[in-house]
């Protein structure tokens, strides 16, 4: 495939600030444009020139390793200009406000803002600031379309229609921005979620999540068609609030082990990563051929630059 092949489809999104505002339609279209770029990554020279004369600042106010490096790569496999903003070395350390800082940033003429910040609804209001293109590498405990994305996106390479499917999510699920993007982006394309972990770690009003819950990782495991595991995330607790007894007791409790991949030989492993082996999976499991940790890795990449791509313009009636 040499050329950008186009569609009749409507794509008329300027940002991507989660997945509430995108419709089935445009989830699958997304996902459709991506099949091109990962078709691209295989590439002797994994690159197209979509991006050129394009300025794309990633604003990065907490720490990342797999989204921003996730991000610059897509950007400069499709040659844009790149600029990686670091709080660490910034005004912000100054005093400088978040709107000042954006503002400033937008005075040289960029085109998108890729941005992540610990607190939720801050992509939302970088777009009263200014008018380019912002997309949300997430916000908080919010939301975290990309990575949904991504995941939906390494689902169908398994099963092409995820209507019906059975999609189990377990472990910290009350500070994830991960499980909310992914509910969202799953219940629109008729998948079946359901939750599992500790009851401390359940949001206090998950039913209002339409989706099940479970406190049994076994009973879950039987049911589901693809396992996704998440991390602890200590940094987003309450510091001296102990939602569970130890690292240990949790992985005796929730985690996936070998044995599980005995008993219940159908369903498959993902992770967002980054695996704490031993505690959501044993270290085996995530090395396992059921588990696509990896692919969702590479696939990320490729559904980044499917966004980019639209939200530059690309593919539009």
């Amino acid at each position: 495939m040499s050329e950008k092949p186009e569609t009749s489809y409507d794509f008329n999104q300027k940002h991507l600030l989660g997945l509430a505002d995108y419709s089935r339609e445009d989830i699958l279209h997304v996902l459709e444009q991506a099949k091109y770029f990962r078709e691209i990554l295989d590439r002797p020279v994994p690159k197209v020139p979509t991006l050129r004369d394009k300025t794309i600042v990633n604003l990065f106010y907490e720490n990342s390793t797999r989204t921003r490096l996730s991000f610059e790569l897509a950007q400069k496999r499709m040659g844009a200009d790149v600029v990686n903003f670091s709080t660490s070395s910034s005004s912000t350390k100054k005093g400088e406000s978040l709107k000042d800082t954006i503002r400033n940033i937008s005075s040289m003429k960029i085109d998108m803002v890729v941005v992540r910040h610990e607190s939720p609804g801050v992509p939302h209001f970088l777009t009263r600031c200014v008018d380019a293109a912002i997309l949300n590498a997430g916000d908080g405990a919010h939301e975290h379309p990309t990575q949904a994305l991504l995941d939906m996106f390494t689902m169908q390479t398994i099963y092409p229609d995820l209507k019906g499917k059975k999609v189990a999510i377990i472990g910290d699920i009350a500070h994830s921005r991960v499980v909310r993007s992914n509910i969202i982006g799953l219940t629109k394309l008729g998948a079946k979620v359901v939750l599992c972990g500790p009851k401390t770690f359940m949001p206090v009003f998950v039913e209002d999540l339409g989706v099940e819950v479970s406190h049994n990782l076994d009973e879950t495991l039987a049911w589901c068609d693809i396992a996704m595991a998440l991390r602890i995330q200590l940094e987003r607790q309450d510091e001296g609030t102990e939602l569970f007894p130890s690292l240990r007791e949790y992985h005796e409790r929730f985690g996936i082990k070998l044995s599980h991949l005995d008993e219940y030989p159908d369903f498959t492993i993902m992770h967002p990563g980054p695996v704490n082996r031993g505690v959501e999976m044993e270290s085996e499991v995530a090395d396992s051929d059921r588990a696509v940790i990896l692919d969702q890795v590479t696939n990320g990449v490729a559904v980044r630059m499917a966004i980019l791509y639209l939200l530059s313009g690309g593919n539009r009636v």
